[in-house]
């Protein structure tokens, strides 16, 4: 199953070829097809998000002093929060060039897409009340982490505290923010092995990004 070509692993060391082969077993099995998805899920996107996200976010945690590494820790868990808004949509970002336009499940800009799945998502839509909240996160913590390495207009990043988002305070709690990206994945499993909308927005995700 491994290949010795690292560029074609998509999950671990699953590569495309074994999406493809995955692929087709989901569409043919119709008798265990929960039992398969719910195997799906742990083999492609639990071990793709472990491996690249989830992991190296508990070493910091772990292993930090409290001397600033949760600017990297947010930045890391604002890429998530976008993946998982994209996997759940079942979109892929384009860069769109001058007179391209977007397919049907493509995007161009993430604002829209990433602050209607925290107002919608739970755990998520507990810290936001709207849409004006979740649209100031998007601003003076996402784009200001990626964009410019900082957050903005008062906006603050705490290691420990119950509430993962306080957009009246305008503080962010790393631990907290993880343990609610954790526990979406958890529920979103659950829901992949019932919901066929949803079984074919990971299909189109996994496609596009093993480039078929």
């Amino acid at each position: 199953m491994a290949n010795d070509d690292a560029s074609d692993q998509i999950a671990g060391h699953r590569t495309v070829k074994d999406w493809q082969a995955r692929k087709i077993e989901l569409n043919a099995n119709e008798n265990e097809k929960e039992i398969l998805w719910a195997k799906t899920f742990e083999d492609f996107l639990m071990a793709r998000l472990s491996h690249r996200y989830l992991t190296p976010i508990k070493v910091l945690q772990d292993h930090g002093d409290v001397q600033g590494e949760g600017f990297t820790i947010v930045s890391v868990q604002c890429a998530l929060i976008e993946f998982l808004a994209a996997l759940k949509a079942g979109k892929s970002y384009k860069f769109l060039k001058k007179g391209e336009k977007l397919g049907q499940y493509e995007y161009s800009s993430s604002n829209a897409l990433f602050c209607e799945f925290l107002v919608r998502e739970e755990p998520f839509s507990e810290c936001f009340s709207d849409k004006l909240e979740s649209r100031e996160f998007y601003q003076s913590v996402r784009c200001a982490l990626l964009h410019e390495a900082r957050t903005k207009n008062g906006w603050r990043i705490w290691a420990s505290g119950n509430i993962a988002v306080d957009a009246k305070k305008k503080i962010v709690r790393r631990d907290a923010l993880q343990t609610a990206i954790n526990a979406y994945l958890k529920s979103y499993g659950l829901l992949l092995t019932q919901d066929k909308s949803v079984q074919e927005a990971f299909i189109r995700k996994f496609d596009h990004l093993a480039d078929i």
